[in-house]
């Protein structure tokens, strides 16, 4: 808080001067929403990865559905409107879109899986086609961030398009290889988290972004 005194100089004889203290408050700042973001990106992508790969029965899949809603959906829409308060157009349209993505991939689930009518596999692969395409596009703005978020969404679009042509396929072991990239998608968002986090609580680089050149 800081206080500033204006001082009133009274002619001979007059009262003792009057101070005035007007209190003048700092701008609030919100914390940086980054970290969060990802950390619920990387969280669900990694479990759900675990099922795409092979690497655990797919008959758990279903344990995915609620993180995807509220880690990976509802935390990382917050993240996102949290980044327009802090005029980070990139990171509120990323956390935004992905929040929803997860919870339309709840949706889907849930409610609409069974419903869907024809080539199911086509329906999901036109699906994940739209998220690659969208990937895509935020990986050249990503070249404006930094090397850890860019790596996230180099990854992250291979990612959606393995995934997409296994679905249209289908062609389960380019679906496997999808998870296998989704695991180092989820690998890369967690650092980027951590290291955002570490850097902030110790008030210096610890952990290095990879600014890239020329930003």
């Amino acid at each position: 808080m800081e206080a500033a005194s204006i001082h009133h100089h009274p002619a001979s004889g007059a009262s003792p001067p009057v101070t005035e203290e007007r209190t003048v408050a700092k701008p609030w700042s919100p914390a940086n929403p980054a970290p969060l973001g990802l950390a619920a990106f990387a969280m669900t992508t990694f479990v759900l990865s675990m099922f795409n790969s092979n690497l655990v029965n797919e008959k758990g899949t279903p344990v995915v559905l609620g993180l995807a809603l509220a880690y990976g959906g509802v935390v990382q829409i917050l993240a996102g409107m949290w980044e327009f308060r802090t005029v980070n157009t990139f990171g509120a349209v990323a956390f935004s879109s992905f929040g929803a993505f997860w919870i339309s991939f709840w949706a889907l689930n849930v409610f609409y899986a069974k419903s869907i009518g024809g080539d199911a596999g086509h329906a999901v692969g036109v699906y994940l086609w739209a998220w690659a395409i969208f990937t895509a596009y935020m990986t050249v703005a990503a070249l404006r961030v930094n090397g850890a978020v860019l790596l996230v969404f180099v990854l992250l679009t291979a990612t959606f398009i393995l995934l997409a042509i296994g679905a249209t396929g289908p062609h389960p072991e380019v679906t496997h290889w999808g998870g296998y990239i989704g695991l180092a998608t989820a690998a890369a968002a967690w650092y980027a988290s951590f290291a955002a986090v570490a850097n902030s609580t110790f008030g210096r680089e610890v952990f290095p972004l990879f600014p890239l050149v020329g930003r």
